[in-house]
């Protein structure tokens, strides 16, 4: 899911919406041998939000990345909307995406919310939305992705 209440705004007048950081996402999935169910755009609003979360939690797949919303703008609503829905939080993957990106962009590193959860033996990714974010926090943490889902349903 791409997070993007202007995109979708664009998207929704009609109007042709680029979408690079769900490419950069679809790309690093796929290529480690992973399948997508589906790709879609949202607005930022947390009642689209956790529609989307429920459907997901009510489904078939094993992982939901949520792409953008994690900043500090009061518009970035998509931790706050999905956190709830965390029967355990992994800190380490916002830790672990802040300290990898710390050395590329510096400081600003400190300014996302990224962070990721378990639910029903589900997990739960929330990404920042710049694609080189997406790519640092898929590529770096996705080799973990089965044996964190293994642990949970033990």
């Amino acid at each position: 899911m791409t997070v993007s209440t202007r995109k979708y705004a664009r998207k929704v007048q009609g109007r042709d919406v680029g979408d690079d950081s769900g490419n950069v996402a679809e790309s690093v999935v796929t290529n480690a041998g992973g399948r997508l169910a589906r790709r879609e755009l949202i607005s930022d609003d947390p009642r689209m939000l956790k529609e989307k979360v429920e459907g997901f939690l009510a489904g078939s797949e094993d992982v939901a990345v949520f792409v953008g919303g994690t900043g500090v703008s009061p518009d970035d609503l998509t931790i706050e909307s999905l956190r709830p829905y965390f029967e355990r939080e992994l800190e380490g993957f916002g830790e672990v995406l802040r300290e990898t990106s710390y050395d590329s962009i510096g400081s600003a590193a400190m300014l996302t919310r990224a962070t990721a959860g378990l639910s029903s033996g589900k997990l739960i990714v929330c990404l920042p939305g710049s694609p080189d974010a997406v790519l640092t926090g898929l590529r770096n943490t996705i080799g973990v992705f089965e044996r964190v889902l293994a642990q949970a349903r033990t």
